[in-house]
Protein backbone atom coordinates (compact mmCIF):
# COMPACT_ATOMS: atom_id res chain seq x y z
CA UNK A 1 0.00 0.00 0.00
CA UNK A 2 0.96 3.62 -0.88
CA UNK A 3 -0.17 6.90 0.78
CA UNK A 4 -0.09 9.96 -1.22
CA UNK A 5 0.49 12.93 0.76
CA UNK A 6 -0.66 15.84 -0.82
CA UNK A 7 -0.76 19.64 0.88
CA UNK A 8 -2.89 21.73 -1.16
CA UNK A 9 -3.45 25.42 -0.41
CA UNK A 10 -6.89 27.12 -1.08
CA UNK A 11 -7.98 30.19 -2.19
CA UNK A 12 -8.74 32.66 0.58
CA UNK A 13 -12.43 32.68 1.65
CA UNK A 14 -12.89 29.67 -0.12
CA UNK A 15 -13.34 27.00 2.02
CA UNK A 16 -16.21 26.14 2.61
CA UNK A 17 -16.72 26.09 -1.07
CA UNK A 18 -14.05 23.91 -1.53
CA UNK A 19 -15.80 21.48 1.45
CA UNK A 20 -19.22 21.54 -0.30
CA UNK A 21 -17.28 20.09 -3.82
CA UNK A 22 -15.32 17.57 -2.03
CA UNK A 23 -17.50 14.87 -2.24
CA UNK A 24 -18.03 15.07 -5.62
CA UNK A 25 -14.35 14.77 -6.39
CA UNK A 26 -14.22 11.87 -3.72
CA UNK A 27 -16.75 9.77 -5.72
CA UNK A 28 -14.70 10.59 -8.89
CA UNK A 29 -11.43 9.53 -7.63
CA UNK A 30 -12.78 6.19 -5.85
CA UNK A 31 -13.94 4.82 -9.02
CA UNK A 32 -10.08 4.99 -10.13
CA UNK A 33 -8.17 1.12 -9.92
CA UNK A 34 -6.01 0.64 -6.95
CA UNK A 35 -7.92 3.22 -5.29
CA UNK A 36 -8.64 2.10 -1.85
CA UNK A 37 -9.33 5.01 0.72
CA UNK A 38 -8.59 8.91 1.61
CA UNK A 39 -9.15 11.33 4.19
CA UNK A 40 -9.23 15.74 4.03
CA UNK A 41 -8.10 17.41 6.99
CA UNK A 42 -7.94 21.59 7.53
CA UNK A 43 -5.34 22.94 8.83
CA UNK A 44 -5.92 24.57 12.58
CA UNK A 45 -3.23 27.32 12.02
CA UNK A 46 -3.88 27.67 8.98
CA UNK A 47 -7.90 27.02 7.74
CA UNK A 48 -6.95 27.62 3.95
CA UNK A 49 -4.56 24.53 4.04
CA UNK A 50 -5.61 21.26 3.50
CA UNK A 51 -3.82 18.15 3.81
CA UNK A 52 -5.22 15.12 1.68
CA UNK A 53 -4.03 11.39 2.26
CA UNK A 54 -4.97 8.97 -0.30
CA UNK A 55 -3.87 5.24 0.00
CA UNK A 56 -3.31 3.41 -3.62
CA UNK A 57 -2.75 -0.33 -3.79
CA UNK A 58 0.57 0.79 -5.99
CA UNK A 59 2.37 3.52 -6.89
CA UNK A 60 1.75 3.35 -10.41
CA UNK A 61 -2.26 2.93 -9.78
CA UNK A 62 -1.96 6.95 -8.69
CA UNK A 63 1.01 8.03 -11.22
CA UNK A 64 -0.09 6.22 -14.22
CA UNK A 65 -3.29 4.45 -13.73
CA UNK A 66 -5.38 7.52 -12.25
CA UNK A 67 -3.07 10.74 -13.51
CA UNK A 68 -3.30 10.01 -17.18
CA UNK A 69 -7.24 9.25 -17.14
CA UNK A 70 -10.59 10.52 -17.65
CA UNK A 71 -11.16 10.24 -14.03
CA UNK A 72 -7.87 12.69 -13.17
CA UNK A 73 -9.77 15.09 -15.49
CA UNK A 74 -12.75 15.61 -14.03
CA UNK A 75 -11.29 15.15 -10.64
CA UNK A 76 -9.12 18.37 -11.07
CA UNK A 77 -12.32 20.35 -13.01
CA UNK A 78 -13.65 19.90 -9.64
CA UNK A 79 -11.18 21.08 -7.14
CA UNK A 80 -8.63 22.68 -8.89
CA UNK A 81 -10.24 26.05 -9.48
CA UNK A 82 -9.96 26.79 -5.46
CA UNK A 83 -6.11 25.78 -5.59
CA UNK A 84 -4.67 28.89 -4.80
CA UNK A 85 -1.04 27.19 -6.04
CA UNK A 86 -0.53 23.49 -7.13
CA UNK A 87 -0.22 20.89 -4.08
CA UNK A 88 2.92 20.25 -2.83
CA UNK A 89 2.15 15.69 -3.56
CA UNK A 90 4.72 13.04 -2.04
CA UNK A 91 4.48 9.30 -1.96
CA UNK A 92 5.09 7.10 1.08
CA UNK A 93 5.25 3.29 1.85
CA UNK A 94 5.05 1.44 5.43
CA UNK A 95 8.14 -0.20 6.41
CA UNK A 96 8.51 -3.53 7.60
Amino acid sequence: MITEHALITIQAGRQAEFEAEFPKAQAVISQAGGFIDLQLQRGIESPETYLLLIHWQTLDDHTVGFRQSELFAQWRAIIGPFFASPPAVDHFEPLA
